[in-house]
């Protein structure tokens, strides 16, 4: 499945009232647009995620939509301005669309006046939603249609141009962040690329931990050369060296400690939306966990609830990237890819911390 094609789902349902106060208390920006929270004392109603100093449980009711608490006597916090939680989603998906039709990336300008905001506001509203800048979307779209052309067989020049660069010092420069590799690297199964890669034991199971010379590119659990040759076949796979070694510690160090958060390099590519929903799953505290649905709502793809969950399989970084803090909206596990029984061990020994 391609991963930017949207998906139209149902619209997520309301949280129930133990569910909506839990998310006002942690502030939760993803559930903005799934409800609004109703304070009797002040008559004010705000979105989940109002900085505001929070109200007594007591106090509280939570309605479906503005609309609802409208009519219902209250009015709108003036700061957090629940009315715009809506239009707000709406100019993102506008953008985004804009950004996706265009032979060259729009200018900021352009597209905050084809989405009616300011431009600079909107700069941070975009980043805010997606975990990237208009800009740096653009970029990472490029890129896509680039890795696109290069699969499709098309030589490295003719690829470069179809993808819409005007020079190829561009697109190389985009191709180090987004493919993890040059194109002609990329194009070729990683073709002159050197990863080194080691086995090592954790708590968890035995463990892949490979890296290039710019940082981590795949780890797995269960997987061993075969795995990683098949990813990178023309790589020039190589035992691990001092550097690795100190990789692979911080590595299986993470596994007893999922709350850590390791400043480790890596070197993986993705699409922009592969690259939104990882950026997503950073972004979830430790010992918490989201749903597919929020996930999707947070990066401004609300009806891409599927394509979220595919993404989260792609992630190449186990623990790393923390795909298993995604679970069903029904609050079971779903998926994993390195087994669902590693993915409750992990959140397991993130709430006991």
């Amino acid at each position: 499945m391609n991963q930017m094609t949207r998906l139209s789902t149902p619209a997520p349902s309301m949280p129930d009232p133990d569910q909506c106060w839990a998310a006002v208390l942690r502030r939760d920006r993803t559930m903005d647009g799934r409800f609004v929270s109703c304070v009797a004392t002040t008559g004010i109603y705000c979105k989940p995620s109002c900085p505001a100093r929070h109200p007594r449980r007591k106090n509280m009711t939570f309605l479906p939509d503005p609309a609802a608490a409208r009519a219902a006597g209250f009015r709108a916090c003036l700061r957090c301005r629940p009315d715009e939680t809506g239009r707000d989603r709406q100019a993102v998906a506008a953008a985004i669309a804009l950004i996706e039709a265009a032979e060259d990336a729009p200018r900021l300008e352009a597209i905050g006046a084809h989405v009616g905001y300011a431009p600079h506001h909107f700069h941070r509203l975009f980043k805010r939603d997606t975990g990237q800048t208009p800009a740096a979307y653009a970029r990472t779209l490029r890129a896509d249609r680039l890795k696109t052309a290069l699969d499709a067989g098309a030589s490295v020049t003719a690829a470069i141009y179809e993808a819409g660069y005007g020079a190829p010092s561009r697109a190389y420069a985009d191709a180090a962040t987004h493919l993890g590799m040059t194109p002609s690297a990329w194009r070729a199964g990683g073709r002159g690329v050197t990863i080194r890669w080691c086995t090592i034991a954790s708590s968890l199971g035995p463990m892949l931990v490979a890296a290039t010379d710019k940082g981590l590119c795949r780890i797995s659990f269960d997987e061993g050369e075969a795995a990683l040759r098949d990813r990178f076949p023309q790589a020039d796979l190589r035992p691990a060296d001092a550097a690795l070694d100190r990789l692979a510690a911080a590595v299986v160090a993470l596994v007893d400690d999922p709350t850590g958060a390791p400043d480790l390099p890596v070197d993986v590519g993705g699409t922009a939306f592969q690259q939104a929903v990882w950026s997503a799953l950073r972004a979830i505290p430790a010992g918490q966990t989201r749903s597919y649905g929020q996930i999707a709502a947070a990066i401004g793809r609300p009806g891409a609830v599927r394509a979220a969950g595919t993404a989260c399989g792609d992630n190449a970084l186990a623990v790393l990237i923390p795909c298993h803090r995604v679970l069903r909206s029904d609050g079971t596990a779903g998926g994993y890819a390195w087994g669902v029984e590693r993915k409750r061990a992990l959140l397991a020994r993130e709430k006991r911390k």
